[in-house]
């Protein structure tokens, strides 16, 4: 009788949240906000829809991102954003994600990162997954098996990446399938015409992030020439046709004078991008090149200028590396997020090309609880300046001493460069950038909650 009213009202706020959200004026926000806090459990969502409510009132530039999902998008993705991420992740996903916890004696991440392909027409200089082999693939069924073992945990939200995951035949079926769960596809774009816009369309729970480097000189450069105009073209379809749409960016030495510039977001505005991933390049995959990694000091440059830009731009803008202080450190072995690639590898992060378990072989809930991931996890919580959370550029040290852990495995020729061959060129790159870090760190997050002891990164 209990779980009935509870999930009685779930479905009352969802039907009232969903009737409301034609309507995108502050007060129909404000609303909206007191409505999504009657769900979770925990303490510290609510006071995060709080906080959010309080940038409404304040008419915060960030608003704008859930401001354009309601007034601008076709109403199939609107509701689907609405109910699947919202509701099915954010807020009753925390509640079911923390039972999952007191059973299972460990938090799960709040989302996973799956490369179910590896097949890609485009031979980017760098790219991240350039050395897996492009006949490797996931089958719909192991495919559609993580998935469910997901929202077994309490996890409605996954990224799907590659590869280029549009070339997967039966991924539409997939989405389809788990029409309660919210994707974000990163995809170079070059697939994307009139009849995927429709399909698109049909499933709504699908948000495809489109990689850029820069204008169109930089991206042709490095993704093949009249691509940038793909992309554009691409773009321009969605925002036609009421779909949501994000920027991703690899931020490199080459092109920091391009994403610290105002008018490149404007642009992106212009076009409709509601949200920018920034990943820093970093010496993995296809021919590692430390020449390419922006320095220290663009890296720093970057992090202010992102600060400056989330209070003047209606846009939402996600940093990688550099929002550390934000979501307390390092996300990868579990702790927030992990990696499938597209053998079935279970690997800590995107980027941290070794593993130990494989989806062929054990459950995800068996690969979160390895040693390997539990070392992670304790390895995240000795580093208390979060400038500087990442295992493979900030602390190289402990990337090379995971990796050499027991039953871990490279899971491509080369992965090892980075440990081995570049290993001085890491640390070199991580005093220098940690000189700057530790100076920021100590002058402007003074306030910070892990100075004090009063937060937790399990």
């Amino acid at each position: 009788m209990i779980q009935t009213l509870k999930n009685y009202t779930r479905e009352k706020v969802l039907s009232y949240l969903l009737s409301m959200a034609t309507n995108s004026s502050d007060e129909t926000l404000i609303k909206m906000t007191h409505l999504m806090e009657l769900i979770p459990k925990k303490d510290y969502y609510k006071e995060r829809i709080r906080w959010i409510r309080g940038l409404i009132r304040d008419k915060h530039p960030s608003i704008e991102f859930p401001r354009r999902i309601l007034r601008d998008l076709h109403p199939n993705q609107r509701d689907k954003w609405i109910s699947n991420l919202a509701i099915n992740h954010l807020l009753n996903g925390t509640n079911k994600r923390k039972e999952w916890a007191d059973q299972n004696g460990f938090y799960p991440p709040s989302t996973v990162v799956i490369s179910p392909t590896m097949r890609c027409n485009l031979s980017c200089y760098g790219c991240y997954a350039g050395d897996y082999k492009k006949s490797l693939e996931l089958s719909l069924d192991e495919l559609d098996s993580v998935l469910n073992q997901l929202k077994e945990m309490g996890i409605y939200f996954a990224v799907i990446s590659g590869g280029e995951p549009f070339y997967m035949k039966g991924i539409f079926e997939i989405f389809k399938k788990h029409s309660d769960m919210a994707f974000l596809v990163f995809t170079h774009g070059g697939l994307i015409d009139e009849q995927m816009v429709e399909r698109l369309t049909e499933v709504g729970n699908v948000m495809p992030a489109f990689s850029l480097e820069g204008y169109e000189q930089e991206t042709d450069e490095r993704r093949g020439a009249g691509h940038f105009k793909k992309v554009m073209r691409a773009m321009d379809l969605l925002r036609e046709g009421g779909l949501s749409f994000c920027g991703s960016f690899t931020h490199s030495r080459k092109n920091t004078d391009i994403i610290t510039n105002p008018r490149y977001i404007d642009m992106l505005l212009d076009k409709g991008v509601f949200a920018m991933w920034l990943f820093s390049y970093v010496p993995v995959g296809r021919k590692p090149d430390t020449e390419l990694m922006p320095t220290p000091e663009q890296r720093d440059l970057l992090r202010r200028t992102v600060t400056g830009y989330r209070a003047t731009k209606p846009m939402l803008f996600v940093d990688f590396w550099n929002d550390g202080p934000m979501i307390s450190g390092c996300l990868a072995g579990g702790r927030k997020y992990f990696h499938i690639n597209a053998n079935g590898d279970i690997e800590p992060c995107v980027f941290c090309h070794f593993a130990a378990d494989n989806i062929r072989r054990t459950s995800l809930r068996d690969a979160l609880a390895s040693p390997l991931f539990q070392k992670i996890r304790q390895k995240q919580g000795e580093h208390d300046n979060l400038l500087r959370p990442c295992m493979l550029i900030d602390h190289p040290d402990a990337g090379r001493e995971l990796f050499a852990s027991e039953g871990a495995y490279a899971t491509h020729e080369g992965a090892d460069e980075i440990f081995t061959g570049l290993a001085d060129s890491m640390d070199d790159y991580s005093r220098r950038y940690g000189e700057i870090a530790d100076e920021a760190w100590e002058a402007e997050f003074k306030g910070h909650p892990v100075k004090k002891g009063k937060v937790s990164r399990t």
